[in-house]
């Protein structure tokens, strides 16, 4: 996934409780699946960048060079510039990109 491409703001905005809380019914419950989201989407760029910086590993115990890569230096910034994954959640909810169910409610409907 492409973050950058994302519309997410990269500051903090504030946002209408009502809008957010439309389709659940529930703030509370809004906020949750955001939080969710927001954590699979941190772990998911933990992961990418692991593996991107993970090329410039250095098995070395020596302590008395430190490389200053332009790859590497230009990778962390890019990761520094994205937006919170916390901000990106809620774009993609509010953009009704978020896949949900309520579990109580569809096993009341099973019963």
């Amino acid at each position: 996934m492409d973050y950058k491409k994302s519309k997410a703001p990269v500051n903090t905005v504030t946002r209408n409780i009502m809008d957010l809380c439309k389709d659940t019914g529930n703030i509370y419950e809004s906020v949750a699946i955001i939080s969710k989201r927001a954590n699979q989407i941190s772990m998911q760029i933990k992961e990418d960048l692991s593996k991107k910086l993970a090329e410039f590993a250095s098995y070395n115990d020596s302590l008395e060079e430190v490389f200053e890569n332009r790859e590497q230096i230009e990778i962390s910034r890019y990761y520094e510039k994205l937006p919170k994954p916390s901000l990106l959640a809620t774009q993609e909810f509010v953009e009704k990109k978020v896949y949900w169910r309520d579990q109580q409610k569809d096993s009341q409907n099973f019963n």
